[in-house]
């Protein structure tokens, strides 16, 4: 980790706790379009930035507002933001007008220039915009869109802000006919945003099977040369690999085969535990791979791989927050469930960096094994590549072997601590091999694992 030039720091993600940023619902929505109109537009269709440290404009706003001692009441309260921004409305145009009038040419100019005998095309008369053309002064000026968002969330927080002081003043005995009517307005969760029904005539369906890869269950073996297919296609097209390299052996050791073991106990998900993919099929083919571990304690993500001719539905955030979906609607089954794992955070590599806008998430320390909110870790790794995140000095470094007798090794069909092991042992080398070993595993690990030994 402190050597090489990209260190990997496991990361993990709580499912529970997650809540979809506006990028992740910009995702979602997109693909919910998709399925109902069938018509997208595919340009400038990459996966967002998924930078989560962007808040919305308003929120400085926000947060100055929720300062405000709000004692009046709600009507006033209104008018009086609604009466800032019609005066605010007033200004722009007048100025407007102002601006549009110097731009005027008086007659007698436009008679002096005909004489002149210079071409009439060099004349501009701005008196007023054609029919159909140009900005109508009569009528408030256009405001964008942004602008006109952010003034509704102002008005709708201060009345929010105004109905919790009217509350107050109900508990010091005013009637309850002079308080609004409390309205709900609760943000959609991830489910919802997934979920949302479509129409009857939506144009296509998407479905999401979850079949167990290793061992190979009957439809993982049916749908096989078809996803292999999606594959080596998307190995071509995405990573450029020559058409020889993502062979059927190729693909099978590296996302099918698996040391998992199958195994269905009664406290368990009905799929079970080991190693799946979850398969996207839109209209009755597969366009998209997830390739996942399902833990005691986690979802795993490992792989994900897509039709290149969907990418425009930005398939690797969607896939990830379907497979956030999955470990929640696990955990209803399994109340220990409760981590999804993305692999490793790489902060060097631009690419691999989008894995902490999956908040909130944690880090684990290299040296302490001791989960860190990534929040903490972040202005560090600008720094520094390699960091230890948890700053307790008190904390045991778990990268360090303190007693290598202690270490578990398999050997001859038996498993033993180093102790016993070293002691039919005439290679000096050994010693060395198995001190690297626990070094890098750590002491708490090399006690729980077992090191092969021949």
């Amino acid at each position: 980790m402190n050597q090489t030039c990209c260190p990997q720091y496991t990361i993990r993600c709580h499912p529970l706790q997650f809540q979809p940023s506006k990028s992740h619902k910009k995702v979602l929505k997109k693909m919910l379009k998709f399925l109902a109109k069938g018509e997208i537009s595919k340009d400038n269709c990459e996966d967002e930035p998924m930078d989560s440290t962007m808040e919305d404009a308003v929120a400085g706003d926000f947060a100055l507002i929720n300062k405000l001692d709000i004692k009046c009441d709600l009507k006033t309260l209104s008018s009086d933001l609604k009466g800032s921004i019609e005066s605010e409305e007033k200004k722009k145009e007048k100025n407007l007008k102002k601006e549009g009038s110097k731009e005027l040419i008086h007659p007698q100019a436009i008679e002096e220039k005909l004489g002149s005998g210079e071409p009439s095309h060099s004349i501009k008369v701005h008196i007023g915009p054609k029919p159909g053309k140009g900005a109508d002064l009569s009528k408030p000026p256009c405001r964008k869109a942004k602008e006109m968002r952010k003034e509704r969330k102002r008005l709708k927080l201060m009345q929010q802000n105004a109905a919790g002081a009217f509350e107050g003043f109900q508990a010091q005995g005013q009637p309850a006919s002079l308080l609004p009517k409390a309205k709900s307005n609760q943000p959609k969760s991830l489910e919802d945003l997934i979920f949302e029904s479509l129409p009857e005539n939506a144009s296509h369906k998407l479905e999401v099977r979850v079949v167990r890869s290793s061992p190979p269950s009957p439809q993982f073996k049916a749908t096989f040369q078809e996803s292999y297919q999606v594959y080596k296609r998307y190995q071509m097209v995405i990573h450029k690999d020559p058409p020889d390299k993502p062979t059927v052996s190729q693909f099978t050791r590296f996302l099918c085969s698996s040391p998992l073991e199958a195994e269905h106990p009664a406290n368990g998900p009905e799929c079970g535990y080991g190693s799946f993919h979850q398969q996207y099929w839109l209209d009755g083919k597969i366009i998209a791979v997830g390739v996942i571990d399902i833990l005691p304690y986690c979802v795993s993500s490992v792989y994900l791989y897509y039709d290149p001719d969907y990418s425009f539905l930005s398939l690797g955030v969607y896939s990830a927050l379907r497979e956030i979906a999955f470990t929640r609607q696990l955990h209803e089954k399994t109340s220990q469930l409760s981590y999804y794992y993305m692999g490793f955070y790489i902060h060097s590599c631009p690419k691999m960096r989008y894995k902490g806008q999956y908040r909130p998430s944690d880090l684990l320390c290299p040296e302490t094994y001791v989960w860190v909110p990534i929040e903490q870790c972040l202005p560090s790794l600008d720094n520094s590549k390699y960091c230890r995140f948890n700053q307790d000095p008190q904390a045991v470094d778990e990268g360090r072997c303190k007693d290598l007798d202690r270490v578990r090794v398999f050997h001859r069909r038996a498993a033993m601590p180093y102790g016993v092991y070293k002691n039919h042992q005439e290679d000096p080398s050994e010693e060395a091999t198995v001190l690297e070993y626990a070094n890098l595993v750590g002491q708490k690990c090399s006690e729980r694992m077992l090191l092969f030994r021949q």
